[in-house]
């Protein structure tokens, strides 16, 4: 009996100490959302130490969203909106979320994506010049690991070529990094539309 209690102190002693992974804040923009560049800067605009090759698949982490209200007007609500956790402090948010459309299956941009993305790149003209941003391609869980990997980086690929050749953003200071469906921002329903997204971070 005194075994189990010594088990049981030990393991509520390394519970205590073992030091807690940070969520991170990601402030998600929905399909018709206005999107602020001076936002946009604010939040890519802050660094970290963690640096992502480009086309290489990184590791998942623990992320937790809040609605993009309190850095841009919404043009249009919608129910689903109740699915993201609000939070009216972005002062800590590290990453923001677009719904990019594309063609079914394909990395073809739809043009209902494309006043986000150029609000997106005058945010970014914004940054200092020496200043990148890391484009993270992210789908559903439909399909294969290999499929979504795959599909989730000629995505975040198309995002970062349409930010060059529409806007003159220097291709160098755009890097890319294709997750496929391991970093769903909606765990409990890993298909939802909410997780076929196009992620923005500074690096």
């Amino acid at each position: 009996m005194t075994r189990y209690f010594v088990t049981l102190a030990l393991a509520i002693a390394a519970a205590l100490l073992t030091p807690q992974v940070k969520a991170e804040k990601v402030v998600v923009y929905r399909e018709g959302q206005l999107v602020n560049p001076q936002d946009v800067a604010a939040v890519l605009g802050k660094t970290r130490s963690i640096h992502l090759l480009d086309d290489t698949p990184a590791v998942p982490a623990k992320s937790t969203t809040m609605a993009a209200g309190s850095l841009a007007k919404t043009a249009a609500s919608s129910p689903a909106s109740a699915r993201i956790a609000r939070d009216d402090s972005n002062a800590d948010a590290s990453a923001l979320s677009l719904p990019v459309r594309f063609a079914f299956g394909s990395a073809d941009i739809l043009p209902a994506a494309r006043t986000q993305l150029d609000a997106l790149a005058a945010g970014i003209k914004l940054l200092a010049p020496e200043s990148t941003v890391t484009v993270e391609g992210h789908t559903d869980a439909v399909g294969s690991d290999a499929y979504n990997l795959e599909l989730s980086r000629v995505r975040a690929r198309a995002v970062r070529d349409y930010l060059v050749q529409h806007h003159g953003i220097d291709a160098a200071r755009l890097k890319i990094v294709a997750y496929g469906k391991a970093r769903p921002i909606e765990a409990s329903d890993p298909n939802t539309a909410l997780n076929r997204r196009v992620q923005f971070r500074g690096s």
